[in-house]
This record gives structure tokens, C-alpha cells and sequence, in this order.
């Protein structure tokens, strides 16, 4: 990602809130090309926190199908990445405010 600024997307689930009280993890939606340095990098200066670990992987898009007049469509989603980031003791995110 050189001079290229990172594209970072907060994803929440419920089980990713569960993540978030219990050990202090959040989840983002990164570029394909990004690395854990370059993720971490990102997340400190975009969020202003201090990160203990980051954790990645890849979701592999899923096959879908469609029937037409002209007969089956076949095709794939896109894949993407996921980062898991682990925060120091005493710093919090406020993604989405008190909701």
C-alpha cells in the first residue's frame, strides 16, 4: 500500500460485540493487499489507540447462481479480508456511539 491510503471498514456482529466486552477485540474490513504492520499503522493514526496484536484472514467469496431466458448464470463475490485487532489494556473504540 505505498503512499496509498488504507481503506479500513468497521464490521459489527454479534459476536463480534461479544469480542469487544469481554477482550477488548474489534473487527475491520481491509484491503486484500494490506499486511498487519500496514494495518496497525492505519488503526493507531486513523483511531488514535494503541494496538497490541492483529490478526487477519481471507473470506473467500461465495459461489452464486441465477436462472435466465438464456440459461444459468454462474459466477463469485468478491473476497475480502478481515482483521481482528487487539487493543492495549485502556483504550476503547467508539465506533458507533452509545447504540
Amino acid at each position: 500500500m505505498n503512499g496509498k491510503q488504507l481503506r479500513i471498514l468497521p464490521l459489527y456482529t454479534e459476536k463480534i460485540a461479544n469480542l469487544q466486552d469481554a477482550l477488548n477485540k474489534y473487527a475491520f474490513r481491509v484491503d486484500l493487499n494490506a499486511n498487519k504492520i500496514e494495518i496497525k499503522k492505519a488503526i493507531e493514526k486513523k483511531f488514535e489507540v494503541e494496538v497490541k496484536s492483529v490478526r487477519t484472514m481471507v473470506v473467500f467469496g461465495k459461489k452464486r447462481q441465477q436462472m435466465t431466458k438464456a440459461g444459468r448464470f454462474e459466477g463469485r463475490r468478491a473476497s475480502w479480508k478481515k482483521a481482528i485487532v487487539t487493543l492495549k489494556s485502556g483504550h476503547k473504540l467508539e465506533l458507533f456511539g452509545n447504540a
